[in-house]
């Protein structure tokens, strides 16, 4: 859960950020002393050029570059790999289907031609059965209202579950609400904090209006909307979070199956 972007509080931005990779570097450096006479000098010079040249070429070319963190804003010309389903396979139309959320069904339909990379990649997922018995991770159930699912690592126990995925990452970030404002029942891509080519298979399902700020990013894909069977996933948020939280894994079983769209 990861799988959130009006002001909210820190908190609750906080509570939107599946986790924050950071990297850093270090770089030695050499105090060259100077010498007496105005030879010594102009060699020493020479040196600590030369290495400031060397240290730049390990920072910026080699492996002494720094890695950009995940929070890091993604280049504009950044492309998905091989892996992730085509957006022409979302047909540019309207999906429907339907999920059993631990024994209840859910109907719901997806808007392919608002999201189409979305779409594709879920459409795609859902064919493979890959959502079949996995668990909702992430509750949130205070200044945003979401039931996050979609890691296949998610057991049902407390603190399990956020960083599964399919195997790949993909964006661009889709059908964004300009107001930030995520309605009731709508479905939408969870993602890493700043990085709009992080999402992957993890969604989250709104069981509330809620304000989610947008990042460095923008905002998060909204990708569909359950349009009966809500009340399964209020009775899960009725119940509360592990440990008494108002963020984490929900008390009650949250497991998909018997998912199809057509």
């Amino acid at each position: 859960m990861a799988n959130q972007k009006g002001n909210l509080s820190k908190a609750a931005q906080e509570r939107l950020k599946n986790y924050d990779a950071k990297s850093a570097l270090v770089v030695d450096t050499k105090v060259v002393k100077r010498r007496d006479n105005s030879v010594a000098i102009a060699v020493s010079l020479a040196a600590v050029l030369v290495a400031l040249g060397l240290q730049y070429s390990y920072v910026t070319f080699g492996p002494g570059a720094p890695k950009p963190s995940a929070s890091s804003t993604p280049s504009s010309v950044q492309t998905n790999s091989p892996l992730v389903p085509l957006p022409a396979l979302a047909e540019n139309r309207t999906w429907s289907g339907s999920m059993k959320l631990d024994g209840s069904t859910m109907n719901f339909s997806l808007d392919g031609k608002a999201a189409p990379q979305a779409v594709a990649n879920f459409v795609s997922l859902v064919k493979k059965g890959f959502f079949e018995k996995t668990h909702c991770h992430r509750l949130v159930n205070s200044g945003i209202y979401v039931l996050q699912c979609g890691d296949p690592t998610a057991d049902g126990k407390k603190g399990t579950g956020g960083t599964g995925g399919p195997g790949y990452d993909w964006g661009p970030i889709e059908n964004a609400p300009v107001t930030d404002i995520y309605k009731n029942a709508s479905l939408a891509m969870a993602r890493t904090s700043g990085n709009g080519y992080s999402m992957g298979s993890q969604f989250f399902i709104v069981y509330e209006d809620s304000t989610i700020p947008r990042d460095t990013a923008g905002g998060y894909t909204v990708f569909g909307k359950v349009t009966s069977g809500m009340q399964k996933v209020l009775a899960i948020a009725a119940e509360g979070v592990q440990g008494g939280s108002s963020d984490g894994t929900p008390v009650a079983p949250a497991i998909l199956s018997d998912l199809n769209v057509k």
